[in-house]
Order: C-alpha cells, then structure tokens, then sequence
C-alpha cells in the first residue's frame, strides 16, 4: 500500500495551518451555514431574501408578544429597511443584540415565548454580511443608533427627548462582495409580506406604501393560492397553537402550506407529516373506511401553522421543523391527530354536503388508482428492468453515495436527440448535475388521466428517475430543467413538458422545482474576445464591440453548441427561468387553448399574431 502512494504528494501540515476565524470571518466565508446559499435574488430563497425575513423575524417576534401591531418594509433598490413598533431593543444592549454573536434575548425566560429567532445569530449574519448596516432603537423618549459595515461598527449615537413612537428600525445594504450581483424580485417578497398577514391576525405589514392585512388568516392564503374553484368551501378551524385549512381540487398531487410560529416552512417537517397523517386517520375514521391515504390526499389542498416553544428547525434558514414534541410530555403527532381527531370530524358531521361531495372525490381516485394499478405494476417493472444509466439517465454521482450535503445543488436537464444530450453530458458537473434524454417529442397528455404516464415510456421512465410517484418528499433533484432547442421545435417541447407537470404533478411546478434553461441564440466573436448572445439586442451590441471583424453564428440547435462551450452555459452564469404557478394563472383556459384540440382556433391565432423579424425581411429584400 505504501509504494501505491508513494508518488502522491503531501501537503504540508503543522501549526501555520490551522486557523481561528472569528465570527465575522467565518460567515462571511462561509454565509451558506448561515443563510443556506447566496444566489442573484432570481429565486424566492436567495441568501437576500433570507436576511430581509431575518430582520422581519424579530419585529414579528414583537407582535407575537403583544408589542406592536404594524411594521414597515421598505425595498428601494438595494438599500432595504424594516420599522415596527415594539418595545424596541434595550438601549444598553443594541450594538452587542446586532454584532455579538450568541447574544439575544430569546434563549429563556419570559421576553419571548413561541418565536422563530432562538440561535442569536440571525440579524448579526445580516449585519456582517451587509456593506451598509444600522440598527435604530427607541424606548421612551430615549434613542441609540449605531451603524456598521461588513459587521464592523462604524458610529454610535445617543438621543434623549425624542418624539418618535418606541420601537426598532433596521436599515441595510447587502454587500456584493459577498453576493455579487442581485437584484429583489418584489413578487417574492410580496408573498413573503401576505404569509407574514396571513399569520398574524391584528398584524398590518406595510410594504413600500401597501398596507397587508388578513380578516381570515390561513383561509385568506388558501383562497388567494387556489386558481380554480374548490369542490367544496374551504374547512376553517382553529384551536389553541394551532389552525388548518382544508380542501381539494380537480387536479393531481397535494399541496401544503406549513407555518411555525409565523415562519413559512416550505420543506415541511414534523408538523406537516402529523398533519397529512392526521387528515387521512380522521377521515377514514369518520366514514368508517379504509381507504388507501393516497386517495384522501390526492388533489388535496391545505394550510396549518403551529405554535411551539423552542422549536427546533433543521438548519438556521428555518425552512424545515425537526422537533418532535409540541410541548413537554405531548407529541407533535399526537397534538395535530387529537386537534384533527375532534375538530375535523365534527365539522364533517355538522356539514353533511361537504362530507358528500369529499367522499366522492376519495371514491373518484380509488377508482382511477384501482384502474390502472396493473399498468402501474407493469410500468414499474420496466422502469426497473430499463437500464436507465445507458438509455435514458446519466445520474449525478451524489446519488451514488450515501452522502447528501450537496442535494440543494442537484439538478436534470430533461433534453432531447443524442446530440444534445451528449454535449450537455460531456460539459456537465457529473457530480451535481445528471441528463434525461428524450427521444423525439413527448406526448401531448392534456385532458387525459394518470393512466397515460404508466403506458407512455417517455413519461414512466422520466417519473422513475425523478422518484415522484408517490410524493415529492422523495424528489432526486432541486432543479428540474428543461434544456431544448431555441426554436419552434423547442418550444414545443417545452410546452408539452410543462402540460405534463401541470397535469399530473403539478407540486413540481407549485414548489418550485421546474425551470427553462435559456441557451445563446448568437455568438459573436473576433481573434480577441467572444460574446454568447440571447438576444438579438445582445448580438447587436456584441457586433458594436468585435467591430468590423465580427464573426457571427446563429445557434439553430443545442447539437451545434460544443460540449466546450457548453460549460459556458450550464456553470455558475446558467441562465434559468422558473416555471411559476400562480392564482392568477388561467391554467385550464390556457392548457385548453394552447394544447387542447381546437387547432383552427390555434391557429388563427399563430397566424394574426406573427411577427417576422426585420432582418429577415431585408434579407428577403435583398433577394429580390
């Protein structure tokens, strides 16, 4: 074994190399164990959105405790402020409650109870992490402010006899040296502001002007998220700590809204696990049937939001309950089925006609799942049998380990011919980044059922390789990319690729998951320099920069970029565009539109509507 390693060189190892980083150092060298990742703003949970929520967190703290009714969010380009009206932070103490790590006053005690903010760290890991930061307190006619940058304190000023309400302000610039370039999306943070309303009855959130509040609060989110009518009125109930909302759709999979203590846990986690187990126990209890918790819970829509002292998340973004226990000597499983196990059932006994048309529902899905249970067994023996490695798949090699800190960064192109697929095969990052490959154009599953993705080989293979048959606890990939062609063809496939998210798992696309990978249209380039264009406003100022030496391709598909110049394309600068699903989403009307079977209508459309690029209009004057 010796001689087999005798050629590799050794580092060098002795006391130079270790290193002590203070806390400053180490989140700004490592902001991901802090804020979860940096990102450029384009996705809901970037680093910047995470230290907005951060500094928002301790102000809803404040109304938790019954200090405070109205709290002020300013987004102004990159300069961002948050103003409520608590006790505002004691004086002594502010610049340490912002600067010192493992300071604040949420670790015990009677200041705050049922709070998200429990590590100390969170509004430090924005200071340090801003290039502008100030924190501003008022207590009683008395005001401190201090200011810093990059987590280095910069000026402290003290008032006495001012006149503003009591309270805190924070004002901070996040540094793009950290960052680089970002930019908020105020869609994102809109939503963030409306959960904030939705779960703090009382709360006005004022966001650049615009007050939020909510009357009904999770009600409110469930009717604002819903883009089609229910089959039957949202189930409201409320209970001490807790408070749920119920209701189905027409369509496939299941969508939850879950909630500790205010803070929006979008990968679930105990309580979200209590809870679907819940409904399906109640259920089956109250009509005396056991039906399969698959069909309950198919096209399920739902919200709950606990409240829980000490809460323990599974990382400090929050994004995932851990704990176990809703208080000392009472499960979380056991606090949401009593909750349920009364509540629910006696709201089905006391609304009959929802009772009905809710048992019809879960008789429709064991119908449809008893239907196609042999083509699903038939299905998944060939998904098995496939050699999805060779044939369809080139998996990433995380997933052949049992090591998984990397899988926020696991992604599948989902592309189509050999050739693309090979160069984005050649150029990927094989240990995050795997390929699906399409052979030919996918088919067209609008309007048809669930049957369609087991016959179908194309799609039974896809479902297999992504693992959402059952749900999408198990989904292999973060991202879900859609890499096609940038023409008519392409886009084709992309349309039919969406059709068959949206219809079948439609939580692909509701979290998230689903994207576009943009790819260059042009490329320009002379002896010096080459531009990758996507626009044809980029290719004209790319010709302005190589001059009269421009050479200047036009990419008609995927098999003509190198695997080379792929790497361009699918590294750190990717390009992606998410697939997002809204309430204000007509998705039938445009799924019946665009993808039904009304072709003239369609294309009349096409017609009336297009638009022929004016350079190939003086080409074509110049051919005759």
């Amino acid at each position: 074994m010796a001689e087999l390693n005798s050629n590799r060189p050794v580092a060098g190892y002795d006391d130079d190399a270790i290193i002590t980083l203070s806390p400053r150092d180490h989140i700004r060298l490592r902001p991901g164990m802090y804020i979860g990742k940096l990102g450029d703003g384009s996705e809901a949970d970037g680093g910047i959105y995470v230290l907005l929520k951060e500094v928002v967190d301790n102000s809803i703290d404040e109304f938790i405790m019954g200090a405070g009714k109205r709290i002020e969010i300013s987004v102004e380009g990159d300069k961002v402020s948050v103003r409520d009206y608590g006790r505002g932070i004691p004086l002594e103490s502010l610049a340490d409650a912002v600067s010192k790590m493992n300071t604040g006053g949420k670790y015990g005690g009677e200041a705050f109870k049922k709070t998200v903010g429990l590590n100390g760290v969170g509004v430090k890991a924005v200071n340090m992490l801003s290039s502008h930061f100030l924190a501003r307190s008022v207590r009683n006619g008395e005001a401190r402010t201090v200011t810093f940058s990059q987590g280095l304190e910069l000026t402290d000023r003290r008032e006495s006899n001012v006149s503003e309400a009591n309270g805190t302000y924070v004002e901070f610039v996040v540094d793009r040296e950290v960052f680089g370039d970002y930019a908020y999306n105020m869609e994102f943070v809109e939503q963030m502001v409306k959960n904030y309303s939705y779960l703090n009855l009382g709360l006005t959130v004022v966001l650049n002007g615009k007050p939020y509040i909510s009357k009904n609060g999770l009600l409110d989110l469930v009717n604002d998220t819903i883009s089609s009518e229910p089959l039957y009125a949202p189930i409201h109930l409320s209970g001490d700590d807790i408070e749920v909302v119920i209701t189905h759709g027409n369509g496939y999979g299941e969508a939850y809204y879950s909630f500790v203590n205010g803070q929006y846990t979008p990968q679930g986690g105990t309580h979200q696990a209590a809870f679907r187990e819940a409904i399906a126990k109640t259920i089956k209890e109250f009509y005396h049937k056991d039906y399969e918790p698959a069909d309950i819970r198919t096209s399920i829509i739902a919200a709950i939001s606990v409240k829980v002292i000490d809460p323990i998340f599974e990382s400090q973004t929050k994004t995932k309950l851990g704990s176990k226990d809703k208080e000392e000597g009472v499960t979380m499983r056991q606090f949401v089925g009593d909750f349920l196990a009364t509540n629910l059932d006696n709201y089905l006994h006391k609304h009959p006609e929802t009772a009905q048309t809710l048992q019809r529902k879960i008789v429709e899905n064991e119908k449809e799942r008893k239907a196609i249970s042999g083509v699903q067994k038939r299905a998944r023996e060939v998904a098995k049998k496939v050699s999805l490695n060779n044939k369809k798949l080139r998996d990433c090699k995380i997933h052949f380990t049992d090591k998984h800190e990397l899988a926020e960064e696991t992604m599948i192109f989902i592309t189509e011919g050999n050739s693309a697929s090979g160069s984005i095969t050649s150029s990927r990052d094989p240990r995050t980044q795997a390929v699906f490959s399409l052979r030919g154009k996918p088919l067209n599953c609008y309007g048809k059922t669930k049957r369609v993705v087991y016959e179908n080989e194309e799609f039974n293979l896809l479902q297999a390789a992504l693992n959402i048959e059952e749900d999408m606890e198990n989904l292999r990939y973060k991202k879900i990319i859609i890499a096609t062609d940038a023409d008519v063809d392409g886009m084709h496939i992309r349309l039919l690729l969406t059709s068959f998210f949206l219809q079948f798992f439609p939580d692909v696309i509701r979290l998230g998951h689903l994207y576009i990978l943009q790819t260059p249209l042009f490329r320009v380039r002379n002896k010096k320099e080459t531009h990758y264009c996507y626009t044809d406003e980029e290719r004209q100022t790319a010709i302005k920069k190589c001059g009269a030496q421009a050479e200047i391709t036009r990419f008609k598909g995927l098999g003509e970029i190198s695997a080379n110049e792929f790497k361009e394309f699918i590294g750190d600068g990717m390009r992606l565009d998410r697939v997002r699903l809204t309430k204000d989403d007509p998705i039938k009307d445009l799924l019946d539109f665009y993808m039904g079977s009304n072709t003239p209508e369609r294309r009349d459309f096409i017609v009336s509507n297009l638009r022929v690029e004016e350079d190939i209009i003086e080409n074509l004057k110049m051919l005759n």
